[in-house]
């Protein structure tokens, strides 16, 4: 277990980049890369429900990949509904919580009811929170949390706004972590990244492992996290 001065980063946000390239480099499938890319997410959640992390927040499917060639799109819907049936049980082992976040109108019942189901049976863990950014986009996000201010009448505030948005259950990231060697936020957690400590690396999301993500956080450890001040 790794060893820090100051407390963990509550909030950790992944983009979960390179699972197509580490798939291409090895003459597989992107559809292979997807599925090594889900082996990931299951390690790197338990370790950081481990290390008592409270907030994970993974980039699974944005509101553009609907972009992607359609078999592409309709393989993940499968593996991810086939994911959360199959991690329901590492979740309840692990006291991990899980939530979804994004416009899930878009998605099949069959999925949505599967990620409802999740949600519900998971609710009383007390652990790491776990969210997937699911048909997410911090712009969509942000238009439908004004929206709502509009709709209900009420001013339009840092608070107001920060309530209305799809993440008021947990707080800002603290980190950031994108992988693959691509630096940009690809529209993600706009907001709530105002503030966070941002890591890039080369690794594609397939091979990332807990202990890059411990280096990372040795590293976050040491820097000093000001928040506009002196």
């Amino acid at each position: 277990m790794i060893s820090l001065k100051k407390e963990l980063p509550a909030h950790i946000a992944i983009i979960m980049d390179g699972n197509g390239r580490w798939a291409k480099e090895r003459n597989l499938k992107r559809t292979a890369g997807h599925e090594e890319g889900a082996n990931t997410v299951r390690r790197i959640t338990k370790h950081c429900a481990k290390l008592d992390i409270k907030f994970l927040t993974l980039y699974a499917f944005s509101t553009e990949n609907w972009n992607r060639p359609i078999l592409e799109v309709e393989f993940l819907m499968r593996l991810l509904n086939k994911h959360l049936k199959k991690e329901l049980v590492v979740y309840l082992e692990n006291n991990i919580r899980f939530k979804a976040i994004g416009d899930l109108s878009r998605f099949s019942k069959s999925l949505q009811n599967t990620i409802q189901e999740t949600q519900n049976k998971t609710k009383k863990c007390t652990g790491l929170t776990q969210v997937l950014a699911l048909n997410y986009g911090s712009r969509n996000e942000i238009t439908r949390a004004l929206q709502k201010l509009v709709d209900n009448k009420l001013d339009i505030t840092e608070e107001n706004i920060s309530a209305s948005l799809d993440t008021s259950f947990m707080p800002d990231v603290d980190m950031l972590i994108r992988t693959s060697g691509e630096v940009r936020l690809s529209n993600y957690l706009l907001w709530q990244n105002a503030y966070s400590e941002m890591f890039f690396t080369s690794t594609y999301w397939p091979e990332f492992t807990s202990l890059e993500l411990d280096d990372m956080l040795s590293d976050f450890d040491n820097r000093e996290r000001r928040f506009g001040g002196i």
